[in-house]
């Protein structure tokens, strides 16, 4: 897939980070490379969300590079965010996949997008707890 160069930077920004960032976070981060307006950034995550590259979060009102490359968008996209140190863990699992699609043809619905996310405390977060 052909990137522009803003789109470019907002995914190689978020694939670095490896965390959500809002944005605001996103352009603070790219004035340097040139990204000076806001319309500018949303206009790069708007492309990535459409090709799959980028997800949102909404919870968050933040974004995060696709973990499954080549999903875009397609799969059910399963993120589960730790409270306390902010990692994101994105899963695809068919038998949720499933679920939802027979839920959703139970109910004579037509979903066009796919998410879910789970809040809680990731396994690392758990055992330095303990």
């Amino acid at each position: 897939m052909d990137r522009s160069r803003n789109e470019t930077l907002v995914f190689e920004f978020l694939e670095a980070a490896g965390k959500p960032a809002s944005a605001y976070e996103i352009l603070g981060a790219l004035r340097e490379d040139g990204l000076r307006a806001p319309l500018q950034v949303y206009r790069a995550l708007s492309k990535l969300i459409d090709s799959g590259a980028v997800h949102r979060i909404e919870s968050l009102n933040a974004f995060v590079a696709c973990k499954h490359h080549g999903c875009r968008g397609k799969e059910v996209s399963i993120f589960m965010l730790c409270e306390r140190c902010d990692n994101v863990t994105e899963a695809v699992d068919k038998s949720t996949a499933a679920a939802l699609t027979a839920l959703c043809a139970d109910r004579n619905f037509s979903g066009t997008r796919q998410m879910i996310e789970l809040t809680g405390v990731c396994a690392s977060c758990q055992t330095a707890q303990h």
